[in-house]
């Protein structure tokens, strides 16, 4: 059976365009998606983000869907504690009345913002300490309609809408297998407890009436073009990124710069490679032989590819050569 890869995408905001722009492509790059054999798009809550335009999720996650037919649309993720379970409920009940049996939910703990736009999203510091009770409570608003029930999401009681939990640490893993939900790992930028959260998840997994076996998700960065040196330049748009980030200058999804990375002081550099260590940069050989090592090292059911490129035209050709890749990826290769 061929491995499922799916798309994470932020609607990067890049330099030279504006958010209406970056939604658009969006749409376009999900439409490609869906003819390349893709099988999610998903896209991800961040707040205050000068480079990021899906902040509003469910709006992107509504745009995206009406604009496709086939391929599941969802959140990767929703940051839980940014909301009440109940109005996510709702959201996501409105969005599977609207495109049925399209629509998935991914539930993550972080805030996805720095401290102050926190407090202006009213969450206090306290917020993410309740995430497990706030799941449970956000999967009881989708069971069948009951007489009795204090609350009722409407729509949302009665949907199937496949949950999952993601994560970047072994918290996520442990609460996905004690709810016996499928659990998406961010190895994409944060890849340091990857293998012990695998193996953490599949071990302590509890079958659920949603789930029989564990499921993992992985993230990925893959930075395809036609040649090699191409792919390594294109790859200095996302490692401009971090590094801004951490210098505490964030800004829209910078250009590719030739050369980045040279002039960096030693420490940067290790935290730069470590963060993005997950990563298959090259052309069309290369992404196929580090997709299958990945692959084969990790046995993921599903990869989760994140092709951050500055290009929209570049960034579809990067998703074209990652699903010719994915031809040779069968459950055999993996571990």
């Amino acid at each position: 059976m061929t491995i499922p890869f799916s798309i994470l995408d932020l609607a990067p905001i890049v330099e030279g365009s504006d958010a209406r722009q970056a939604l658009r492509q969006s749409l376009d790059l999900a439409r490609h998606a869906e003819r390349l054999g893709y099988h999610r798009f998903w896209l991800a809550e961040h707040h205050g983000m000068p480079g990021v335009a899906s902040a509003a999720t469910a709006v992107a996650i509504a745009h995206v869907a009406a604009g496709t037919s086939t391929i599941r649309v969802g959140a990767g993720g929703i940051m839980l504690p940014n909301h009440a379970p109940l109005l996510i409920a709702e959201q996501f009940g409105t969005l599977e009345s609207l495109h049925p049996g399209r629509i998935d939910l991914g539930l993550g703990r972080a805030p996805g913002s720095d401290q102050a736009t926190m407090r202006a999203l009213r969450r206090g510091p306290e917020a993410a300490e309740t995430f497990p009770q706030d799941v449970v409570e956000l999967m009881s608003y989708f069971r069948p309609p009951a007489e009795g029930l204090p609350v009722h999401a409407v729509p949302g009681e009665g949907l199937d809408i496949p949950i999952w939990i993601l994560g970047s640490s072994l918290y996520g893993a442990q609460l996905a297998a004690a709810l016996g939900l499928p659990y998406a790992f961010a190895s994409h930028f944060a890849p340091a407890a990857m293998m012990q959260a695998i193996a953490l998840y599949r071990a302590h997994f509890r079958p659920s009436v949603r789930l029989a076996r564990p499921y993992v998700m992985l993230g990925i960065n893959v930075i395809a073009a036609d040649t090699d040196d191409e792919a390594r330049t294109l790859f200095t748009s996302l490692q401009q990124v971090f590094v801004n980030l951490r210098r505490g200058r964030p800004g829209r999804f910078p250009r590719p710069m030739p050369g980045f990375g040279a002039d960096l002081a030693p420490f940067e550099r290790h935290a730069l490679d470590e963060m993005l260590s997950v990563s298959v940069v090259g052309a069309p050989d290369a992404v196929r032989e580090g997709l299958a090592e990945f692959v084969a090292r990790t046995g993921a059911d599903e990869l989760m590819i994140a092709s951050a490129i500055h290009d929209h035209a570049a960034r579809v050709r990067s998703y074209e050569i990652a699903a010719a890749a994915r031809a040779g990826l069968t459950a055999d290769t993996t571990a």
